[in-house]
């Protein structure tokens, strides 16, 4: 995590500054400058996978609720998804404002972490001394870690939003026509950057330790989905980390779902020339002409 943090720094400021200097996403700027075969594959590849990462966030959010209400999880599958559709008919300043205040609810898991008991010096070597394991398993969990914290679907996202967020003040214009703004908007970008992706390695290390310090401890190491971990959490820890971990894993849906979906819908409207922006209300969207 130590390592994935300055990547994470480095190629989410770079697409934010693609973003808020061509006034375009990382699609909208591709469909210019690269032939159209290569950006209907990368535009294909990130719509499939945030298709399948959607299929799996919403899953786990059903199961996460089965666990702690009870029922069918399948209801819950459904309610989610329609909770989610609901960012395309709010306003886009409050929608933004909805998603900022849910972060608070990634804190879930750092609560977790305090229901645990971590030997801390062991946590510590663990964090700062590498550890490998010359195995598949080792290596297969390496870039599972890389492919989500460095994901295709953040960089389409940071660069549309940066776009958007200038759309929508009108005192900003893009930075290629107004250069004088570049100092205060990077500044503004490299701050929430860095700090962004200080508390996302955050909350992943109270995941990791977390899991560590108890199901780990226990030889409970055959985990395949986020809710049975929560699931088995509950015999070792007790109810109240099995349940607020149930939670953490619906608020993290609730964050991941919206973005997965703006992100991959931003890039096929963008690689379409269409014009796109979540500002915009749905009617306005469909009644859209192409833009140039």
């Amino acid at each position: 995590m130590l390592l994935t943090y300055p990547l994470m720094v480095a190629i989410q400021e770079i697409s934010a500054r693609l973003g808020r200097t061509t006034g375009r996403g990382i699609a909208g700027n591709l469909c210019r400058h690269y032939p159209p075969w290569l950006l209907q594959v990368i535009v294909a590849l990130l719509f499939i996978a945030n298709t399948f990462n959607i299929g799996a966030d919403l899953g786990a959010m059903g199961d996460a609720a089965r666990l702690v209400l009870g029922g069918p999880a399948i209801l819950y599958i459904a309610a989610f998804g329609a909770f989610c559709a609901i960012g395309v008919f709010m306003r886009y300043a409050r929608y933004v404002a909805l998603l900022k205040w849910m972060t608070f609810s990634l804190f879930a898991y750092v609560l977790v972490l305090f229901t645990a008991t971590v030997q801390w010096s062991d946590a510590w070597r663990g964090i700062c001394i590498p550890s490998i394991t010359w195995t598949s398993d080792y290596f297969t969990t390496l870039v599972a870690i890389f492919g989500t914290t460095i994901s295709p679907y953040l960089f389409f996202w940071q660069a549309s939003q940066e776009a958007e967020d200038q759309r929508v003040n009108r005192k900003e214009k893009p930075l290629v026509k107004a250069p004088a703004q570049a100092r205060r908007a990077f500044e503004r970008i490299r701050l929430d950057t860095r700090v962004g992706m200080a508390f996302s390695n955050l909350v992943a290390l109270a995941i990791i330790i977390a899991t560590a310090a108890t199901l780990h401890q226990k030889g409970v190491t055959d985990i395949q989905t986020s809710a049975q971990a929560a699931e088995a959490l509950r015999p070792i820890a007790g109810e109240f980390a099995a349940v607020v971990f149930a939670l953490g894993i619906m608020a993290t849906g609730l964050l991941a779902v919206p973005v997965l979906a703006g992100s991959a819908a931003c890039a096929v409207g963008e690689a379409r020339r269409w014009t796109v922006g979540l500002a915009r209300r749905p009617k306005a969207r469909w009644l859209s002409t192409p833009s140039s």
